[in-house]
Parts: C-alpha cells; sequence; structure tokens
C-alpha cells in the first residue's frame, strides 16, 4: 500500500549520508532520502522519485536536492515527479523531470538482496511499497511454509516468503499485478509454476479457502484504503478491515503469525491493535500483538500503521 495522506514529520529532512551508506551495505537500493510535511523523495536504484502536493514543494526538494547531492555517492539516471492528488480517481503515473526520455521506464532495484521489477509508467504505484520493509524482513526471518499474501500487487511479500522456502498463495484484483509478480519471482531465480496466484476479489477468496479448509502458518493483510471488488463491492478499510481479519484468522495455522497494516489515516496502531483484540475474542483464540522496528528513513507518523498478531 501507497502512502496516502502525509502526516506530521519529526525529524531531519534527508538521509545523512552514513545512513545511505548502510543501505548500500544490506543490498539495498530503494528507499526514502527525504520527508518534508507533505512531500518526499524516494530512490529506486538509480532514479529519483519527487512526490508532492504543490509545484513549491516539488521546487524546494530539487532545490536542496541540488544542494545536497554532492555529499551522496550517487548520480540519478533520471529523476520522475508524482503529483499527490486529493482524491484517488486523479491519481496519475509519474512524469520524467531529467533524463532520456528515449530509456526504458521499466528498472530493477534490490532489497536486502531481493530483487524487485519497477515500472514507472505503469501507473500512480511504481511497484513497491518501501514503507513496507521491514514486514519484508520480518516475515522472511520467521521462515513460514505456507504463506498467503492478500492484496498482493507485484508480490514482493511472497517473494521474500518464497526466498525462505515456503509455498505461497497471492491474491490480487488485479491480472497484470499478478503478472508483475511472477516476473518478481523470475528476476529472484524462483520459479512462479510452483506458487499460486489467484487473481480474484480477496474478499471472496477467503471464505472459499477456508471451506477447503486450508490453512497458512503467515497470512499478508495490507489492503488499500478503499477499492472496488467484483461486482463493484466495496472495500473500505475503515469499515472492513475488522471483518477481513476475522476471515483471515479461519484460514491460521496453530501458531501462525498475521500482518495487519493500513495506510488509512483514521486506522491508528492503537485502533489496529482493538481490532486485532476484539477479533481474536470473538473467534475464541489467543495471540499477542507484535510491532517491527521503525524505519530510518520514514518520520514518525509518514509509513503504514502496522500490528502483527502471533497466535498462541
Amino acid at each position: 500500500m501507497q502512502s496516502s495522506a502525509p502526516r506530521t514529520i519529526s525529524h531531519a529532512p534527508w538521509i545523512s549520508p552514513a545512513e545511505w551508506a548502510a543501505f548500500e551495505a544490506s543490498g539495498t537500493n530503494a528507499h526514502r532520502i527525504c520527508s518534508i510535511t507533505g512531500a518526499w523523495v524516494e530512490r529506486f536504484g538509480q532514479d529519483l522519485l519527487f512526490n508532492y502536493q504543490n509545484p513549491s514543494q516539488l521546487e524546494r526538494l530539487r532545490d536542496e536536492w541540488a544542494a545536497r547531492a554532492p555529499a551522496y555517492p550517487f548520480t540519478p539516471q533520471r529523476i520522475f515527479g508524482r503529483a499527490l492528488p486529493v482524491q484517488n480517481a486523479d491519481r496519475m503515473a509519474p512524469v520524467l523531470l531529467e533524463g532520456d526520455p528515449g530509456e526504458p521506464v521499466e528498472t530493477v532495484v534490490t532489497e536486502a538482496g531481493m530483487k524487485i521489477g519497477l515500472d514507472f509508467a505503469a501507473g500512480y504505484s511504481v511497484g513497491l511499497f518501501l514503507d513496507q520493509r521491514a514486514n519484508r524482513a520480518a516475515l522472511r526471518s520467521y521462515r513460514p511454509r505456507r504463506v498467503l499474501n492478500t492484496f498482493a500487487y507485484t508480490c514482493s511479500f511472497s517473494v521474500v516468503a518464497a526466498l525462505a522456502g515456503a509455498e505461497t498463495l497471492s491474491v490480487d484484483l488485479s491480472q497484470k499485478s499478478l503478472d508483475r509478480g511472477k516476473t518478481n519471482f523470475t528476476l529472484n531465480g524462483l520459479d512462479p509454476a510452483a506458487h499460486r496466484f489467484f487473481a480474484d476479489d480477496v474478499q471472496e477468496t477467503l471464505p472459499r479457502l477456508a471451506r477447503r479448509k486450508e490453512q497458512f502458518d503467515a497470512i499478508i493483510l495490507d489492503p488499500p484504503t478503499f477499492s472496488r471488488g467484483n461486482k463493484g463491492r466495496r472495500f473500505r478499510a475503515e469499515d472492513d478491515l475488522e471483518a477481513l481479519l476475522r476471515s483471515a484468522l479461519e484460514l491460521a495455522a496453530p501458531g501462525a503469525r498475521i500482518l495487519l497494516s493500513t495506510n488509512c489515516t483514521k486506522l491508528n496502531v492503537p485502533e489496529l491493535e482493538r481490532i486485532a483484540r476484539f477479533s481474536l475474542k470473538a473467534a475464541r483464540m489467543n495471540g499477542a500483538l507484535q510491532q517491527t522496528p521503525a524505519l530510518l528513513d520514514f518520520p514518525r507518523g509518514t509509513a503504514a500503521s502496522t500490528v502483527w498478531i502471533q497466535l498462541r
């Protein structure tokens, strides 16, 4: 899920050269480099993406980057700009601001050695949500055997799980996104034919899986703030996340872990914890709630709100 309405920024806007070097040392070349209120800058391999609400923010960030760039061991191949609209219907793909327009808009980035393909012309989102990096690392460290990745998009959670040896099922309404996910499997030397991909409405798929008595050791619930599924069926995170979690609990194997995550500004971590506890009680299940470490490139309040549920 892409970050939606920006929240309060509470640290230095630009990461330091030492922090940049730490990303490089970890095999990661996709991360934020700057955050101000209402705007931010992301690095994707050899490219930069400036995200902004108004032109004055873009001008400010480009001026600041020009002044700071010599401190970083990096020269961008291209610079893209992406306006942040108030309404989802107004979302547009990033626009090339600097660089050769004849260069392919597809590229590949790395995160802790994992490869993910991006496409700057595919739509508003380029292919990887950076604020889920710690959750992807956590999933990989859990080494689950069977993983259900809902609202899977380009399947980055599925890829990290498969790299840890898991069988994965990726569910997303968009076949195009799942096809990009299969490409990400291939980029990492994984055979997509050994995994499952369902182009379907998550809200309809989970009950079907439950009727088939399927169980998973890890379940990823990172839905969009708002979407429409099959036959125009609406999903609104603030209204429907609890029901989604309760459906997922029916698929959880003993000791499973469930990621509950959202960029909906009305659902902060305490609210997610309330939803988790209420759902566990309703399902007559026990579980502990856990947090992943904060991301150094995402100031407090700018990344997705997240809770991991560890079933007991």
